[in-house]
């Protein structure tokens, strides 16, 4: 079970179909979050943002992920800073209780904050994971107790997330592993989403100093 592919079913019932009888312990994902700004235009895809389709927030809460996780489970589930409660209030919805978070610090090559993020209040240069559990004894494995909730990487094309984080969901918790919403594939993954391809590239102009990429895209540079 690599990856999805594209059919005319609802999200929700695309991925009851994709995951058939198999329930997970560990599920990652990062929903296509939709942003509203004080014009009330959508981004990721009004005009010159268009990137990729969005979903309300409505329509991640009824994505059935409670149906498919282990009765004993862990969720990293990916939100924007500005998208914190809604985050909070997906997770809830998926069946799980927050426990804590892992940020994602965005640097340049040399290591500084990469200034490049949206904000109206601030310069965003971090992202969040929040962590949550379902199920008793639902600790991380041992690898947890010592592992820090942080990672810093560069980034990548457009709302793409760092590759770093499977070595320390792998090492923190159980397998077998499903992504939500994932860009290309990745072994011992299940990977669900109309972008989760052995051939995925990004095919929008993406940043000019992203991290090397197996393929990079349009202006990408080691």
């Amino acid at each position: 079970m690599p990856a999805r592919t594209e059919t005319d079913l609802s999200p929700a019932d695309d991925l009851l179909r994709f995951v058939g009888d198999a329930r997970f312990p560990t599920i990652m994902a990062d929903p296509p979050w939709q942003f509203v700004n004080r014009t009330g235009k959508v981004a990721p895809e009004h005009r010159r943002l268009s990137r990729y389709g969005t979903l309300a927030l409505p329509e991640i809460m009824a994505l059935p992920v409670a149906a498919i996780a282990a009765p004993t489970a862990h969720l990293y589930l990916w939100v924007p800073n500005a998208l914190l409660p809604e985050g909070l209030q997906v997770l809830a919805a998926w069946g799980f209780t927050y426990k804590s978070n892992l940020v994602w610090h965005k640097v340049r090559k040399d290591g500084g904050s990469d200034g490049r993020g949206v904000g109206f209040y601030f310069r965003n240069v971090t992202e969040l994971i929040l962590f949550g559990t379902r199920g008793r004894n639902a600790r991380t494995l041992d690898a947890g107790r010592t592992q820090v909730n942080y990672l810093a990487t560069r980034k990548r094309e457009h709302s793409r997330k760092p590759d770093e984080q499977y070595g320390i969901i792998e090492s923190c918790s159980p397998g077998p592993y499903l992504e939500l919403f994932g860009r290309g594939v990745r072994p011992g993954w299940a990977t669900w989403g109309n972008q989760a391809d052995e051939a995925y590239a990004p095919d929008w102009q993406t940043y000019s100093h992203n991290s090397s990429t197996d393929r990079p895209g349009p202006g990408a540079a080691e």
